[in-house]
């Protein structure tokens, strides 16, 4: 059984894609730490989705400041266009901080536009170690997650858990057991893998990192990068629910937001203000949360500052942890049983997911048994089965940034469909939708899949945005 603790579902990244900007960077960073002894050139091949949109995913930077030894959690995002623009102008790399190797992202990174057996998101290494040629396959698998070729199958169990989980049903089965809500069983079960103080850590980082893009997203206006000119539209929404100005931070502005006093008709609009400003920051090479995805990002922050807004103004970070700790479980039994991966799975494995994990951590913290916790996962995926991934240009910004929003509000209202209803009444459980998600996925056209050769991708002409 394949352990994923809720920190790989939930991880600090630079936008605008976790399959294809994120997982890149870490397999590039993975190469360069893997390799032994001196490397003296090196070409990247991508294939499949990667290829196909890797340019409007920035695929090819991301490989770059992986390659230059930079890791994802830690870069400043201000300082990438500075590490760029020394690239292009010594044509060199400094490959893992160690020496200069000659490189350009033109000629050192090719978008060959075909596509590998075991996954659409491939790429090859190929090096001088030693003065012997090195290749290695790798490939982004969805949220940041990166294998190996034929490495999938080993699945090692590392370390044993309390409560080993590969399903939603055995999840009810251990709360049932012991009597405990599915954020408690996810806390035992992390706590065999790190320590308390790790956890809380953690955590906090993760919240801090999507508070901040937050305010960063809700204060920001202009025109998002990649050429078709997308007006940044989540500080007009800002500015016209009258939100606190002169922040010195972003915790004074939390503190402010809280106490707004919000009309019904403007919840809705709060929380697509959220949700489109984080995916902005996202679209700008930002610092994110993938959660799952980062072309998902958007989704569980909004839903969260919901929470923290509307429903309990008395709520600290106890809340949060828990909120946070069923979402990542959630999203967890989706990668298990399906995937996250819009190149496999069309966009209903992103925003449909990251619905799924936002319904159900508002459905536990709003007072929802674990039943009803998994009805209110299971009602936001499916109502995203069949979303297909159609970008424009292959940016992470039509439909993609709108479409957290949707997914957004969907989660909000399957909380409380499910807060609602009497679990032993629902006719569709947790594992039989993802089971129906990975079937349409398997099922679907793979034009619809991350290509940009399907769906809105090929209906608007980028020229006439």
């Amino acid at each position: 059984m394949e352990i994923i603790s809720i920190f790989d579902m939930l991880k600090i990244g630079i936008g605008p894609s976790s399959s294809h900007t994120l997982g890149p960077w870490k397999a590039a960073n993975r190469f360069i730490e893997e390799s032994e002894g001196i490397i003296t050139s090196i070409i990247i091949e991508l294939y499949g989705s990667l290829s196909l949109t890797g340019i409007g995913h920035a695929t090819d930077v991301a490989l770059a400041l992986g390659l230059s030894g930079e890791i994802p959690e830690e870069i400043n995002p201000d300082r990438i266009p500075e590490i760029l623009e020394e690239i292009k102008n010594s044509k060199t790399i400094y490959i893992g901080k160690k020496h200069h190797v000659p490189f350009s992202l033109e000629k050192n990174i090719l978008f060959l536009k075909k596509t590998l057996p075991f996954h659409s998101n491939g790429m090859k290494f190929i090096a001088k170690i030693n003065g012997v040629e090195v290749n290695e396959v790798f490939y982004s698998i969805g949220g940041g997650f990166v294998i190996k070729e034929n490495e999938e199958a080993q699945n090692i169990l590392v370390k044993s858990i309390p409560f080993p989980i590969q399903n939603g049903a055995e999840l009810l089965n251990y709360c049932k057991e012991k009597q405990l809500a599915i954020s408690e069983i996810v806390l035992q079960n992390e706590l065999s893998l790190h320590s308390s103080e790790f956890i809380e850590i953690q955590l906090e980082k993760i919240w801090d990192t999507m508070a901040q893009c937050l305010f960063n997203g809700c204060m920001t206006s202009g025109v998002l990068p990649g050429g078709l000119n997308v007006k940044r539209r989540a500080n007009d929404f800002y500015l016209s629910l009258n939100g606190p100005q002169n922040c010195k931070n972003t915790l004074e502005w939390l503190k402010k937001l809280r106490k707004t006093k919000v009309q019904f008709r403007q919840i809705l609009k709060w929380v697509s203000c959220f949700a489109i400003g984080v995916n902005e920051v996202n679209a700008s090479l930002g610092k994110v949360v993938t959660a799952p995805t980062n072309g998902s990002s958007g989704v569980i922050p909004a839903v969260l500052m919901y929470y923290l807004m509307i429903e309990n103004h008395n709520a600290g970070f106890p809340e949060i942890k828990k909120f946070l700790m069923v979402a990542g479980e959630i999203g967890s039994i989706f990668k298990k049983g399906s995937t996250i991966s819009a190149a496999m799975g069309g966009c209903q494995a992103e925003i449909g997911v990251s619905s799924a994990m936002a319904a159900a951590a508002l459905c536990e913290l709003l007072g929802g048994s674990p039943e009803q916790v998994l009805v209110a996962a299971e009602i936001a995926m499916e109502h995203h089965l069949g979303l297909t991934c159609d970008p424009i240009n292959g940016l992470v910004q039509i439909p993609c940034i709108e479409r957290n929003s949707m997914g957004a509000i969907k989660a909000i209202t399957a909380a409380e469909i499910a807060l609602g209803t009497d679990p032993k009444d629902t006719k569709v459980p947790l594992d039989k939708v993802i089971a129906t998600m990975w079937q349409t996925a398997k099922d679907m056209n793979t034009k619809y899949k991350e290509t940009s050769k399907g769906g809105l991708a090929i209906a608007v002409n980028s020229i006439d945005c």
